[in-house]
This record gives structure tokens, C-alpha cells and sequence, in this order.
């Protein structure tokens, strides 16, 4: 099985031409692309040439998350995504060796995702889609996203989800880089928990969560969630009800069992930088939940990683390969 990398973005070269003919692209500027970042201004042969380096066989691309587009004119972020997303359809059937494709959908609008989402993973032949963590400040949990989420199911789709833009760090501290150091992880986690506490996770089972940068602060952080839920003691009930120690506000969701019951539910890339990091996260979820994932080419991308996994005294030779290779490989259908 390929070593595969489930974490790579890509600018579309539609997007650069257009930026170095005309200066701007459907109305967008060059920092939508990154391309001012030298990894998102590279080529194909120059891809290639670094997935080699790195011992990577395949990347699942998605597009770079300045794409989202959410709170633009409508025509525009459909215009937007359906172009992104022929491109990494393109990628993909020039090179289905290389490269497995997730697209990017117009969020702002359900019906018209709900439509791309099925042309891209119809007749484009990829595995999902890239969201970011919310739609103009609206989490997962809110019911007009359940009609996606229905959609979402019965395709048995890859949700990539990945912030884009400012996080929720910046609106307290915008120093420091703070808001991706930060606010990337705790955008993840309020993914995690709205998915959770909402009951998107229970009344839909069959598409496939798979949550940037490790899933945030989840996994360390779901003990809290448990508590808050009523799942410890002594808010739980002997007959296994759990009683929220500060109630449940009139509409919520009554969750059937404790956040931590769902951490397997969802999959993980491995994009820690620290080994105790990972071993804590497999532990929490399980090694059959986690893969290689490298945030390629951004300026946070995970450098050598194949070395650095294998290099790990505290995996087994068994996990690195579930790590490197099983894990993606079940999840995008390949073995």
C-alpha cells in the first residue's frame, strides 16, 4: 500500500495564471492562493519532486482554504469551487497513482453544496470535501446544515474539516501568530464538540469526519466535555443517564452517551510536531483513527515526516504502518 499524505493543499494553476496575467482571479487577489508562501506557488514537477524527497507515494489534495469564499456574492463562490475542484479532478485522473481529491463546496448556500458536492464525487471521481470549521459563524449543529449532512451520508464522504481565515483566538488576541498557534486547534475542537452535542453524529453515521491538526485540543480536552455532558460522577445516573450539572438548555440535544464515546467516530492526521503528542492522541482514539498528514506546502508543513514517524520509539512497527499507509488507504477506498 502507498504512503499516503491526507493533509496537502494545492492552488489551482488556473488561479496563478490568471494572477500573473491579469493581477486577480473571479475578483480574488493573490493571498487567497498563498502563493506569496513559496510551497503554494510551486508546480506540479516541483510536487512531485518533494513527495519523492519525502518518501510520500500520494497525496489527498484539497484546496487551499482561501477558496472557501463563504461570504462572497454566491455566483462567485460557485464559479470558485467548481474551478478549484475540476483542477484537483484533473490532478487526480492525470495521476490517480499520485493523487486522491477532496473539493470545495459553497457553504453559504446548502442547496448549492449539497449540488457541488455530488458533481465532485460524482462525476469527478473524489472522495469529499474541505470545510471550513464554520459558515459565516454558524456551527455544524445548526438545523439548516442537516439537509449537507443528509447529502453528506449517503455519499459516505471524506469531510476534511480545516479552518480558514481568522479563528476564534483573534477576536480576543491578534499578536503572535496566536490565532493559528491557537485558534486552528481550538477551532477543531469546537467542531468536534458541536458535531457531537448537536446529534449530527448520531442521526448520521456513514460519512467520514476527518479532523485537520490532529483534531485540535479534542482528545485532551473531551474529559471536559464529559463533565459538562453529565457523564461523570456523580451526575450520572446508575441507569447510565446523564444529568448535566449545569442543566439543559430548552432545544439541546440530549446526548445518549459521553462525548469521549465518540472520538472514534471521527479520523486524524498526525500533524503534532511532538511524539508524546501523538502516542496521547492514539491512545484517546485509537491507531485505526490516525494517518499521515503534513499541512503541505504551508509554512507549518510537518518536515520529513515519514523519517520522523518511523523514527518513533513509541510506536510499533504496526502503528507506523496503519500511521503511514492502512489507515488512509481504508479510508479513501483504495485497499
Amino acid at each position: 500500500m502507498p504512503i499516503i499524505d491526507v493533509h496537502a493543499h494545492v492552488t489551482p494553476e488556473r488561479f496563478k495564471e490568471a494572477i500573473r496575467k491579469e493581477g486577480s482571479w473571479y475578483g480574488l487577489g493573490p493571498a487567497v492562493g498563498e502563493i506569496q508562501h513559496g510551497g503554494f506557488a510551486k508546480g506540479l514537477e516541483e510536487r512531485f519532486a518533494e513527495m519523492d524527497r519525502d518518501g510520500i507515494q500520494m497525496q489527498l489534495l484539497s484546496p487551499t482554504i482561501g477558496f472557501y469564499q463563504y461570504g462572497n456574492e454566491l455566483d462567485v463562490t460557485k464559479t470558485v469551487a467548481r474551478e478549484c475542484n475540476d483542477e484537483v479532478a484533473e490532478m487526480v485522473a492525470a495521476h490517480p497513482d499520485r493523487f486522491a481529491g477532496v473539493g470545495t463546496l459553497p457553504m453559504q448556500d446548502v442547496d448549492a453544496a449539497v449540488i457541488e458536492l455530488q458533481r465532485v464525487m460524482g462525476d469527478k471521481g473524489l472522495k469529499g470535501a474541505i470545510l471550513d470549521d464554520h459558515v459565516l459563524g454558524r456551527t455544524y449543529d445548526e438545523p439548516e446544515f442537516r439537509p449537507f449532512f443528509a447529502a453528506a451520508d449517503e455519499l459516505s464522504a471524506v469531510l476534511f474539516f480545516h479552518q480558514g481565515g481568522d479563528t476564534c483566538v483573534v477576536h480576543r488576541i491578534s499578536r503572535y501568530k496566536l490565532g493559528n498557534a491557537i485558534g486552528n486547534l481550538a477551532d477543531r475542537t469546537i467542531t468536534f464538540a458541536s458535531l457531537v452535542m448537536g446529534g449530527v453524529m448520531d442521526q448520521y453515521t456513514n460519512f467520514k469526519p476527518l479532523l485537520a491538526h490532529a483534531g485540535g485540543y479534542t482528545a485532551f480536552g473531551v474529559a471536559r466535555m464529559d463533565k459538562t455532558a453529565g457523564a461523570l460522577k456523580p451526575d450520572r445516573a446508575e441507569n447510565g443517564e446523564m444529568r448535566p450539572p449545569f442543566g439543559r438548555a430548552e432545544g439541546e440535544y440530549d446526548l445518549p452517551r459521553p462525548p469521549s464515546e465518540y472520538l472514534d467516530r471521527f479520523y486524524y492526521d498526525c500533524c503534532t510536531y511532538d511524539e508524546e503528542a501523538l502516542r496521547f492522541l492514539i491512545d484517546k482514539v485509537g491507531i485505526e483513527r490516525v494517518m499521515l498528514g503534513t499541512d503541505y506546502p504551508a509554512p507549518m508543513f510537518l518536515e520529513d515526516p515519514v523519517n520522523w514517524i518511523n523514527g518513533l520509539d513509541s510506536l510499533t512497527g504496526a502503528e507506523k504502518q496503519q500511521i503511514l499507509s492502512g489507515n488512509a488507504s481504508a479510508l479513501l477506498g483504495l485497499s
